[in-house]
């Protein structure tokens, strides 16, 4: 495979015009056009598909169902994506590409380890309900217990799934030097902050209710309440 040219379905987010032509620059405003119709009309596609894969699951959804709530035929669906695995594993390295660099921001912005906790949780809550579609998706596949085959399979989402651990894991790390944080494994304690936040989102009505104030849910003050009785040193 060319390195010059992305494999048919893969995630494209982040990459520029030249990356996803021949290795230059478009020669003109036409090809500039062209390209940027292209790229909207894969992100109707893939807020189509988050939408229906969101309520209905991967196995209950057909492209026919995505290609018309995007205004689309069956037949532009097959010319972006491979078929519907494909479809449903850009879903999730279109929002991972969004996803590890807010969360890398969080980071960056805390003072202390336990600041930068509180702000993972945050941002992890705030993104889900502003992308509740996704929220419902992601929620719908962890519940599962174990990964679908078509996201297993794919070294980008793992590598992605990877590094939001390091990140968590990094700041449990740094709480424990500071004497801030309780000790134990920092990964086996992000993957705690992980449950707790996706059970959180799991009961939050701005993204599994009917709409952003629907249903019954505990305030978010809460779940930094239940974070720090959780993870914070005892005095």
């Amino acid at each position: 495979m060319s390195p010059s040219r992305p494999a048919p379905g893969r995630s494209t987010a982040g990459r520029s015009a030249t990356d996803r032509s021949s290795g230059r620059p478009p020669t003109s405003r036409r090809e500039q056009r062209r390209l940027q119709h292209q790229d909207l009309s894969r992100n109707q596609l893939l807020d189509a598909a988050e939408e229906i894969f969101g309520a209905k699951g991967f196995h209950d959804t057909t492209l026919k169902e995505v290609a018309e709530l995007a205004e689309f035929s069956v037949g532009s669906v097959y010319s972006f994506f491979q078929n519907k695995d494909d479809l449903y594993l850009n879903v999730f390295l279109r929002r991972g590409a969004e996803f590890l660099p807010g969360m890398e921001e969080a980071v960056a912005a805390g003072d202390t380890p336990t600041e930068q906790l509180h702000r993972l949780v945050d941002f992890e809550v705030g993104f889900f309900r502003r992308h509740r579609h996704f929220g419902r998706l992601y929620l719908r596949s962890a519940n599962l217990g174990v990964m679908p085959p078509q996201l297993q399979a794919d070294e980008q989402l793992q590598a992605n799934v990877a590094r939001a651990m390091e990140i968590q894991a990094g700041v449990f790390a740094r709480g424990q030097e500071t004497g801030e944080l309780r000790d134990g494994d920092p990964y086996v304690l992000a993957r705690m902050l992980s449950g707790l936040v996706a059970t959180f989102q799991l009961l939050d009505p701005a993204i599994v209710g009917d709409g952003p104030d629907g249903g019954e849910g505990l305030p978010l003050q809460t779940l930094h309440e239940i974070v720090d009785g959780a993870f914070r040193r005892p005095d």
